[in-house]
């Protein structure tokens, strides 16, 4: 009876991990890898429509040329052409420029990130054909994407995006160099606004308003993040659990809603407010946030709305009305984050410019306070050898380290539970039909010999947190992002490269982008297949189960996590497959220390012998 038991479980765990398996190739893998495809295939799109040259057209007030009434997008050359004047912006980090119609910061190119892994010099931009990262692009291009900063006022002449700004000081944005513009409403209202920005990716932009009038005014500060037809890659990526792209930001609480929040139309606005804090939108590496001033509180909403076919997404926030008084002034200071979400610079911005919890930028996923952890050990590790792969290897090894005294206790659990084996089984024999007294006795048996047969689950559920604590580190954050390692591995970040499909990289082509999401697990790469080695070799270390269905379980587990990791990032797989070879070498020490048979070279013969049969009639055969 117990036997039948054991024998159904074994089925039901099996259908379980088969059905977990597929799950994550569903909902998760596919639709990642699917999300990452489609981000390549609009990347390529727009290279190409960019390089064409578009034919003389007629040219609308906003940027966009008419073609018999309709809309034709500009290529991005176009589009800044016909904005008007501009105002250039060049720093160690960024390049682009600003467009004094509207003092719009609409143009931001990333100078030390490209579209494909390339040379490991940073800010290399010596192969022309792997062009820049464009983070904010002008109206009239596919996804224009842009920040403006303002004044309300009821029945005021305010700066509008249709204001030409004229400069007064300062030809070139860059650090040290600001530019001031300046506007006069005509009706005794004065604006200037001095721009300025650092050597990484943040603007300061300091309004002030001068009231040359006979009556008092008010005017409220406001300042947005304006994105017109999200790319789908990003729309899609949206629906992932593991990724969040779409909006951010903090106020007394962070908020994050995706873009498909806004699925649906008439989808109400998503408030923000609070003393201190940030809104904007966030890509996977990428975010345009602007910040209020952080001794103020404020109130921001995220929205979307429907123009067409094209949907507008946008965050702002509005800060308490200024009062000002005839013959007087006010300025308020605001800021902007463009660029990379590069970890130790929004901790900078954080702790110099006290940004409220700045590098919560940053999607750490449920178990945060393991990921973060995780992230600074490997990026010190990073640090001190200058490679990620011999990062990850060595984090394996600090991981192994601490979890070594659960590990030994586990080890010391097992090896009593094997001495008592053999009296379980006299408890089994003498009440074989009535399980309550059978329990009862085994109980009594562990509390007698000190026994805890949980604490030997332990160390394989710290497993479970670690390993998705670091997918997260490989998948979400910039730092690993086309990290090379050695050999055919030229980015941790994505799945090994190799495959029996392109015969191991002999042919020019990546599996992973050229077969559909569902069948994604087939691209079996030659470090997925490495970990199914070590993994295999790691259950042959134990006892196989005496039970023939067990032991054919244990012997397939090893072949299904070879599939489900072929889909994951190289540099998660290089850890799994480091993380078993430690681990059969801190198992078999540990075993042996505590007076337990190592099975490893008599389960490997057998299962050379019987294909694969090390049940116990196998193993007293040989």
């Amino acid at each position: 009876m117990n036997q039948t038991a054991n024998n159904r479980n074994v089925i039901v765990a099996s259908i379980l991990c088969v059905a977990i398996f597929f799950a994550w190739q569903f909902f998760i893998g596919g639709p990642a890898m699917k999300a990452e495809q489609a981000r390549q295939q609009a990347v390529a799109a727009k290279l190409a429509k960019d390089a064409k040259a578009h034919a003389a057209t007629a040219t609308t007030a906003g940027g966009v040329p008419a073609q018999g009434g309709a809309i034709v997008h500009l290529s991005r050359t176009q589009a800044l052409a016909v904005g008007g004047a501009r105002v250039a912006i060049d720093t160690p980090s960024v390049d682009g420029s600003l467009m004094l119609k509207g003092a719009r910061i609409d143009d931001l190119r990333l100078k030390c990130y490209h579209e494909r892994a390339g040379s490991n010099l940073k800010c290399d931009n010596s192969d022309k054909t792997n062009p820049q990262i464009v983070l904010l692009s002008p109206k009239g291009t596919d996804y224009p994407y842009f920040v403006d900063f303002g004044w309300i006022g009821d029945n005021l002449a305010v700066p509008s995006d249709q204001t030409v700004w004229t400069v007064k000081s300062g030809t070139t944005l860059s650090p040290g160099h600001p530019v001031t513009l300046g506007w006069d409403n005509g009706k005794g209202l004065v604006f200037t606004r001095v721009i300025a920005i650092d050597d990484q990716f943040l603007f300061t932009v300091t309004d002030n308003v001068t009231n040359k009038g006979g009556a008092p005014v008010a005017l409220a500060p406001y300042g947005e993040t304006v994105r017109i037809g999200a790319p789908q890659s990003a729309l899609k990526a949206s629906y992932m659990t593991t990724l969040h792209e779409g909006f951010v930001g903090q106020g007394s609480e962070l908020v994050d809603p995706t873009y498909s929040k806004f699925e649906e139309s008439g989808t109400p606005p998503i408030t923000v407010s609070g003393t201190g804090g940030w809104l904007g939108i966030t890509d996977k590496y990428w975010m345009a946030t602007v910040i209020p001033p952080q001794n103020e509180n404020f109130d921001g909403e995220f929205r979307a709305s429907q123009f067409g076919d094209v949907r507008t997404f946008q965050a702002d926030y509005k800060l308490a009305a200024r009062s000002i008084a005839p013959g007087t002034s006010t300025t308020v200071t605001h800021q902007l984050f463009a660029g990379a979400k590069v970890v130790d610079t929004l901790r900078h911005y954080e702790d110099k410019q006290h940004i409220k919890n700045f590098t919560d930028a940053v999607d750490w996923g449920w178990f945060w306070f393991i990921t973060q952890p995780l992230f600074f050990l490997l990026d010190y590790l990073y640090r001190l050898i200058g490679n990620f792969g011999l990062a990850i290897l060595l984090l394996t090894v600090c991981v192994k380290a601490v979890t070594f005294p659960i590990a030994n206790a586990s080890a010391k659990t097992m090896a009593k539970m094997k001495k008592i084996q053999p009296e379980q089984e006299e408890i089994k024999k003498r009440f074989p039909d009535d399980m309550p007294k059978q329990q009862q006795a085994i109980m009594e048996l562990y509390r007698r010999e000190k026994v805890n047969p949980v604490s030997g689950c332990v160390p394989q559920l710290l497993v479970i947190p670690v390993f998705f604590s670091l997918y997260k580190v490989m998948y979400v954050t910039i730092e690993m992002r086309q990290a090379p390692f050695w050999g055919w591995i030229h980015d941790l970040s994505v799945p090994d490269p190799t495959s029996f499909i392109n015969l191991f990289g002999l042919l020019p082509f990546n599996p992973h982008l050229v077969l559909p999401p569902f069948l994604a697990f087939l691209s079996l790469g030659v470090w997925p297949i490495l970990m199914g080695c070590t993994q295999w070799v790691q259950t042959k270390l134990n006892p196989a189960p005496a039970d023939p269905i067990q032991a054919r379980m244990f012997s397939l587990m090893p072949i299904m996590f070879t599939f489900m990791f072929s889909a994951f990032p190289a540099g998660l797989v290089i850890y799994y497959t480091w993380n078993n070879i430690l681990g059969i070498a801190q198992q078999w020490y540990i075993m042996s220390r505590n007076g337990v048979e190592v099975h490893l070279f008599k389960n490997l013969r057998l299962a050379h012998l019987f294909g694969g049969k090390t049940d116990s009639k196998a193993a007293n055969d040989a």
